[in-house]
């Protein structure tokens, strides 16, 4: 009987251990889209207004919003630039493991100073990024975004994809972000990203 009562008992402790060395293994439940082990948006090489390039591996240890849009955008971009600094805020101390980027898709005007002004007039650490038109559409097609100019009053305005991207610190691409989320929604997201384990 005393053998049989033992081997129930490592049985048990067996099974214990084994769900206990799950928890916290478990995906988490985001209130956006989840598109973790999407094949695209892999990576980027774009440039900041000093010129510099810049890759996702740059950021690593933070989170990464990103959102392609152009400067003379009437409403959908400063929207979702102000959305993503009221994602910053309301983390509070973990704001500062946020990167917010904005691409543009209007080269030809935004120039990089333009793009520095605009950028920092949402948030201080805004990253503005930019590339010639050539790399700007390999970009946006890597990224799933699409767009086109429409003529507009002698000039033109551009039609474009409003999604957002949301990178874990470990660079890898988990979130699409509507147009229409709340500060909030994202917010509780990043969060969940951030204090995840690196096995996640």
């Amino acid at each position: 009987m005393n053998f049989w009562r033992s081997r129930i008992l490592r049985a048990c402790l067996a099974c214990f251990v084994l769900l206990a060395s799950n928890v916290g293994r478990a995906e988490p439940s985001f209130q956006n889209i989840d598109i973790s082990g999407a094949e695209y948006g892999r990576d980027f090489a774009l440039l900041d207004s000093d010129g510099k390039t810049r890759r996702l591996a740059d950021f690593r240890g933070k989170a990464v919003m990103i959102f392609f849009g152009f400067i003379q955008c009437p409403e959908m971009c400063p929207t979702a630039l102000q959305r993503a600094a009221a994602v910053r805020r309301l983390l509070g101390a973990d704001g500062e493991r946020l990167q917010i980027i904005f691409v543009t898709l209007d080269p030809e005007r935004d120039s990089p100073q333009i793009l520095r002004e605009y950028a920092a007039a949402f948030e201080a650490d805004v990253l503005g990024l930019y590339e010639s038109l050539e790399k700007t559409n390999e970009t946006a097609k890597a990224f799933r975004v699409r767009f086109r100019k429409t003529p507009l009053n002698g000039s033109y305005t551009i039609d474009h994809t409003v999604t957002s991207y949301i990178y874990d610190p470990q660079g890898r691409l988990r979130l699409s972000v509507p147009y229409h989320s709340s500060a909030e929604s994202i917010a509780a997201d990043v969060a969940l990203l951030l204090n995840a384990s690196p096995t996640n």
